[in-house]
């Protein structure tokens, strides 16, 4: 099961309309958002890939709530506050928006912990955990923004630039 993974979307529509197309391209079975969706129609522009979605609130959704969990309700979308635990493809996945969040033991077994916030590329293995996160996709320098996509199977990620 490949999952994209994106962050910290803010207000920039136009770098999400480039994110689906590369999720449409890496051919997603599902999607997790790590947090500051800010604006309603990015879910719904999501909700076009007809993939299952999942994701948390960041701290700049706080001001858009209302208006993100019904719409998350309509498109079907499990977002809840963090930590969000999921089971998918038989890998127990923990989603939090900001990694300083994170207990300092973590939960056992989590194959996968997804994080946004910091606007950093993470991608590394501790203890048999994989910690990832796409970094930025809602910066001004093109080349430089990154969502990710993780297949479940093997347990690997990458990164696809933009």
């Amino acid at each position: 099961m490949r999952i994209g993974v994106v962050g910290d979307t803010h207000d920039r529509m136009a770098h999400v309309e480039r994110i689906v197309s590369l999720f449409r391209e890496a051919a997603i079975e599902a999607l997790v958002h790590t947090g500051d969706i800010t604006r309603p129609d990015v879910l719904e522009r999501l909700a076009e890939l007809e993939v299952p979605m999942a994701g948390v609130y960041g701290n700049n959704d706080r001001h858009t709530r209302d208006v993100l969990k019904p719409l998350a309700d309509r498109v079907s979308m499990q977002l809840v506050d963090p930590p969000l635990h999921l089971e998918w493809a038989d890998r127990r996945i923990l989603v939090v928006h900001d990694p300083e969040a994170l207990p300092s033991s973590l939960p056992s077994p989590i194959d996968l912990v997804l994080h946004g916030h910091t606007h950093r590329h993470r991608h590394e293995t501790r203890d048999g955990t994989l910690f990832f996160n796409p970094g930025e996709c809602a910066g001004w320098l093109e080349g430089r923004n990154a969502v990710g996509v993780v297949d479940l199977e093997v347990l690997e990620a990458e990164l696809l630039r933009f």
